[in-house]
């Protein structure tokens, strides 16, 4: 073909017939996959043709090749969204109701993929044009669709008048809308219209077309046409309750008459099943509730449950499962569409729904039976969802008494029943492979979740009542056996048990924090419970020991464990947490320690804990998987329990003795392990119990690490308890092991930090600041000393290389890491000096490790961490030193380290070459960023100038440095490419003078680097860039007003001497922003910081930009884009009264022009 694909010409039909032809040719060859890339290539050419409509319309009304009217359609689609500023009003009116005459006239046809495709191209088309049509057009568009809907005429085209509604109510939706390439706004706009203008009316539509054809499926022997039609109205009418309802009803849907049924708290919460609140406002009260619509829709259901109830099929069937779907997102309607009444309409209109949905689950062990025998669990399942929605937007009072008008039973009762015949299933068919009872038992889950977490948001205002204690108590402990059971089932297993203790401890987490919630419902009996079968299983412990297997009773210890210790204490997430209310209020009457079960329950773990330290003990029955549950327990615990500093009970109210009461008694819990009670005992046992893991657990990651990143750097960081640890004779014990038993070398690298951080982080529990750094000098002096004396050593060259030196080495590195991250003001003294007295032992030891990436990289990430933590405060002469220190640091790294990957190796060597030179490379950056820090906080008394040098000379020598190892293949790497963008675009914000000072090598390198970034397809970066080039720009066009030079030469366009003109860097940039703007990809949030960077380009270059703009318009083709063109360029720099100032009302203008003259022009500039 010598024309482009797709355009007719002249009405060339042979020429039409002929792109057709080649069309169906290449779908055919992609079927069968012969030459798929020619075949790819005839595809594109037709969707990248300009004007292609009468030849798909054509294809799509004469081919008898289904994936070719497909192809077609997304032509269709592809043209008008790129060509939409070109078309005429006319010609955008004609696509769409093309659209919607085919799939009216083709409703019968047995491709529904194409009519799908086509439909969805008439929606996205609609979209695209909503805010330019007027009302009276779309009204057009929408009394055909009324009219198919209505079904007027035929059965076909109504159900494609509902797919097409359901198009287009997915194409308004934020999570399923197309992006067009339009601003936010715009699709933002979009969806306000439509819910305000026209959803009520699509659910009205299908809502009446579902009632018209119901009795037509109820009441046929057999299945009807009729019964898709009602299949796709009530998915419509479910995916519209779906909306996030937030348009003009967002102000209206307040807490007004929601007290009772909605609580904020609820939503931040974490589930494993979804529940989606539908709040559509008041608007939709009579549509929704007192239509009686729910009514019908509940006996519709119901008189087809009672049609086929011997058919087990039809329970899966499209209508059974979108009838059953919409009558659950029912449960979930709260707001203000019910009336401020008390909450009297919600109520009513929830126990119409609860009606018939517990009929899916009743009773639970017959429903439950008939699943076993084969039945689909999916309607009991739907009615689990059901009973979530509604917890959701009920009280646990509420949601109790709503089944009680129906059956002599609570709601809670009835949940108690489904999770017991869930265990007992779990119980019965224990199985790796995911069953109904899981899916069940993490719906039901979250429905306890729902109501208990309200109770816990809102206070002691919502309690269960006595009916739902007792059911929490009764599902809690078969939650127990349950667990204890598959516990002892693993005893018995295949799994492989590194899995299945992350299984344990991770993946279980969510559902252990639900099972908390539920025993603390019923705290007055589950830990009594708890504390029963802990203790029991230790005395079966020890009466068995030395002739029975004990793995089983051990599994059971390890669940137990992890259940307690979630339903005594919370997790945190970074505050110390508080007693859980429901253990302060329950035990309110016991003022006696040993008598609190609390304190009875926490002391059977604490004694069995320390039975860890008993050599015998530790080999008959602490295997490091039981070690790691204990560890786990005990760093969750102490947050709580364990000298706690923050009393809680310091609500005051008018509770009178009941609250005085409930605050003595948390005080007795909390005084049990006070700093003047056990506490310090305790203390002493967790450390011994530390040191004792560390010693005879060597090898054990997952335990050491739960000892080293949760509980002792847990301890540290509450300075209560560091006070009395470092008293301990076992933190001193632990300390002087840490620095001279050989086994804790054997530690890895990540808890050998964390390790050393630790200890380093306890000196602030000295008394004195003179204490705490004499502290850190001894606790680091070994590290020093031996690193110091190794590298003095005249044999070092030849003893370098050899396994337990490089060992060594490593372990002492990363011991000074930790500490150099536990730096702060109290011990900046003697971690500064730490530093300092291993300076010049870095940079032997960087020599003699040139070819050992693995120690070069633990040597720069050291000098990082040391920098990072002491920059800030280090006087003018100890900067200047860092400062040297640092400069031949980078040249040495440079020096060893350019041209060092060479293109001969194989793809796997180079590979490896550079994730080492990546990772060096993103410390020497992040060095390179601490140093800039000195210019934004310093502490120092006297400036660094005065000893002859600068920090922003010093970054940019250090960046001159680096810059050559900077490969695009490099780049490549996210966090590499990240932090490179960062420290480049904060030094051109910050230092912008500097840039003019390098030599034209290193700024044509840094320019290169910039424009790659520019291309790149990371938003971040590209952001990154743009504020980049924006800063030079800026920095030069205010220095040349100023009467400066600016960027000097380097802002110069000239010709060498061989007669190749060079464009100056801004006519560079500003021609390649230019060429991204209005031709190429990119995301809409890239418009703003583009029109930043635009700005000062513009007022730098105006030749340059004229010329630009003057060829642009030139190459027109069409008079009518060239005088659109000319106008918009006009209004693009005089529009909003803009003016040639760079401050931020000026920014602001001119992003309002640039997003204006992109709507206009980048259309049809892409598509000429």
């Amino acid at each position: 073909m010598t024309t482009p694909l797709g355009f007719a010409g002249q009405g060339d039909m042979a020429q039409v017939q002929a792109t057709m032809q080649a069309i169906e040719l290449a779908c055919k060859s992609i079927q069968i996959n012969v030459n798929p890339a020619a075949a790819e290539a005839t595809l594109l050419s037709l969707c990248q043709s300009p004007r292609p409509y009468q030849t798909c319309q054509f294809i799509l009304e004469n081919s008898q090749l289904p994936s070719a009217r497909f192809q077609a359609a997304g032509a269709i689609r592809d043209a008008a969204l790129r060509e939409w500023g070109i078309l005429e009003a006319d010609e955008k009116r004609g696509l769409i109701s093309f659209c919607l005459c085919f799939i009216m006239k083709h409703a019968n046809s047995v491709e529904g993929y194409v009519l799908g495709k086509v439909a969805s191209v008439a929606a996205q088309l609609l979209k695209r044009g909503w805010l330019d049509f007027t009302a009276s057009e779309k009204d057009a568009f929408f009394l055909e669709v009324k009219q198919a809907v209505d079904g007027s005429h035929g059965l076909d085209v109504q159900f494609s008048g509902i797919r097409f509604l359901e198009s287009l109510v997915s194409e308004f939706s934020p999570s399923t809308s197309t992006a067009m390439g339009l601003p936010r706004e715009f699709h933002e706009q979009c969806l306000i219209s439509l819910e305000q203008d026209y959803l009520k009316a699509f659910y009205s539509w299908v809502q009446h077309a579902a009632f018209n054809v119901s009795s037509r499926v109820v009441g046929a022997v057999s299945e009807v046409p009729e019964a898709n039609v009602c299949a796709a109205s009530l998915r419509l009418m479910f995916q519209i309750l779906t909306w996030d309802f937030g348009g003009k009803n967002a102000i209206e849907n307040s807490m007004r008459g929601m007290e009772m049924f909605h609580d904020e708290t609820k939503q931040g919460s974490p589930k494993r099943s979804e529940c989606v609140l539908v709040q559509p406002g008041s608007a939709w009260h009579d549509l929704l509730i007192s239509s009686g619509h729910v009514g019908w829709l509940s006996n519709f259901y119901t008189a087809l449950r009672q049609k086929f109830p011997s058919e087990g099929y039809w329970i899966d069937c499209p209508l059974a499962v979108a009838a059953r779907k919409l009558l659950v997102q029912f449960c979930s309607v709260t707001g203000t569409i019910f009336p401020s009444d008390s909450g009297h309409i919600q109520k009513q209109h929830l126990m119409q729904l609860l009606s018939g949905i517990v009929m899916w689950m009743e009773p639970p062990d017959a429903v439950s039976q008939a699943i076993k025998l084969g039945k689909s669990e999916s309607e009991l399942l739907d009615g689990c969802r059901a009973l979530m929605s509604v917890a959701t937007v009920t009280n646990p009072l509420v949601f109790d008494e709503l089944l009680k008008s129906l059956r002599t039973y609570g709601t809670l009762t009835l949940l108690s029943v489904l999770m017991c015949e869930v265990y007992k299933d779990l119980m019965e068919n224990h199985s790796e492979e995911e069953t109904w009872s899981w899916v069940a038992r993490d719906i039901l889950l979250d429905t306890w979740t729902a109501l208990l977490l309200q109770m816990d948001g809102s206070g002691r205002n919502h309690s269960l009542p006595a009916e739902g204690v007792s059911a929490a108590a009764n599902l809690f402990a078969l939650i127990v056996e349950s667990e204890l059971k598959a516990a002892s089932a693993s005893d018995f297993s295949d799994y492989d048990e590194h899995d299945y203790a992350q299984a344990s401890i991770a993946a279980m987490d969510e559902r252990l924090s639900s099972y908390a919630l539920i025993a603390r419902a019923a705290i007055g009996t589950t830990i009594p419970l708890l504390n029963e079968l802990f203790s029991g299983r230790v005395m079966r412990l020890h009466q068995g020991r030395g002739f029975s297997d004990p793995t089983e009773t051990l599994e059971q210890l390890y669940s137990l464990l992890l259940i307690t210790g979630h339903v005594l204490a919370d997790e945190g997430q970074g505050e110390t947490p508080l007693v859980p209310k429901e253990i302060e209020s329950q035990f309110a009457n016991i003022l006696e320690v040993d008598k609190h079960p609390v304190v009875i329950l926490c002391s059977s773990i604490l004694r069995f804990a320390e039975q860890s330290l008993d050599p015998e003990m530790r080999a008959s029955f602490f295997s490091p998987r039981l070690m790691e549950a204990v560890v786990w327990f005990l760093a969750r615990w102490t947050s709580t329990y364990l000298m706690p500093s923050v009393k809680t009970g310091e609500n005051k109210s008018s509770h009178g003795n009941t609250q005085l009461l409930s605050e003595l008694s948390t005080n007795v819990l909390l005084s049990f392990c006070g700093e003047n009670d056990q506490g310090k005992a305790v203390l002493d046992i967790i450390i011994r119990i530390s040191l004792s893991i560390f010693v005879s657990y060597p090898g054990e990651k997952d335990l050491q690490e739960l000892t080293c990143c949760q509980l002792l750097h847990g301890l540290v960081k509450r300075k209560n308890v560091i006070s009395h640890l470092v008293t301990l004779e076992s933190w001193s014990d632990l300390a002087n092991a840490f620095s001279n038993e050989r086994v804790l070398f054997s530690l890895n690298a990540a808890h050998q930090r964390s390790l050393a951080q630790t200890l380093a982080i306890s000196a602030s529990g000295m008394k004195t600041s003179e204490a705490s750094n004499q502290y850190i000098k001894s606790l680091t002096s070994h590290m020093t000393t031996s690193l110091v004396e190794l590298s003095s050593k005249n044999d070092l060259k030849s003893i370098a290389q050899q396994p337990d030196v490089i060992l060594l080495v490593s372990c002492l590195l990363e011991r000074l890491r930790g500490v150099a991250r536990a730096s702060e003001p109290r011990t900046q003294k003697s971690i500064c000096e730490m530093g300092f007295s291993v300076m010049n032992t870095v940079l032997i030891f960087l020599q003699a490790y040139k070819d050992e990436s693995v120690v070069v990289y633990l040597l720069l990430k050291f000098v990082n961490d040391w920098v990072e933590g002491q920059i800030i405060y280090l006087e003018g002469k100890e900067t200047a030193a860092v400062v040297d220190f640092c400069m031949r640091l980078l040249q040495l790294y440079s020096s060893h380290n350019i041209g060092k990957i060479s293109v001969s190796l194989s793809n796997s060597l180079r590979s490896e070459a550079d994730v080492e030179k990546y990772k060096d490379l993103r410390a020497l950056i992040q060095l390179l960023s601490n140093l800039c820090s000195k210019d934004i906080i310093d502490f120092a008394s006297e400036p660094i100038e005065n000893y002859g040098t600068s920090i922003s000379q010093v970054v940019y020598t250090g960046f001159h440095i680096v810059t050559p190892l900077i490969t695009l293949e490099l780049l490549k790497y996210p966090k590499l490419c990240y932090s490179y963008f960062s420290l480049l675009s904060h030094m051109l914000e910050v230092y912008p003078e500097i840039i003019a000072q390098l030599n034209i090598e290193a700024f044509t390198h840094i320019i290169g680097i910039l424009e790659f970034g520019l291309r790149h397809q990371d938003v971040e970066i590209v952001d990154l860039c743009l504020r980049a080039v924006k800063a030079l720009a800026s920095y030069h066009y205010k220095d040349k007003s100023a009467g400066k030079i600016g960027l000097g030469s380097h802002a110069t366009s000239y010709s060498d001497p061989n007669g190749n003109f060079h464009e100056g860097i801004l006519g560079r940039f500003l021609r390649s922003l230019l060429q991204l703007l209005l031709f190429e990809e990119y995301s809409a949030d890239l418009v703003g910081p583009a029109a930043d960077a635009l700005l000062p380009l513009l007022l730098c270059e105006q030749s340059v930009y004229q010329k630009l703009v003057n060829e642009l318009i030139e190459r027109q083709p069409n008079p009518n884009f060239k005088s659109r063109l000319t106008n918009a360029v006009q209004s693009l720099t005089t529009s909003n009264h803009l003016s040639s100032t760079l401050d931020r009302i000026n920014y602001q203008r001119f992003r309002k022009n640039l997003h204006s003259f992109l709507l206009q022009v980048r259309g049809f500039l892409r598509t000429v």
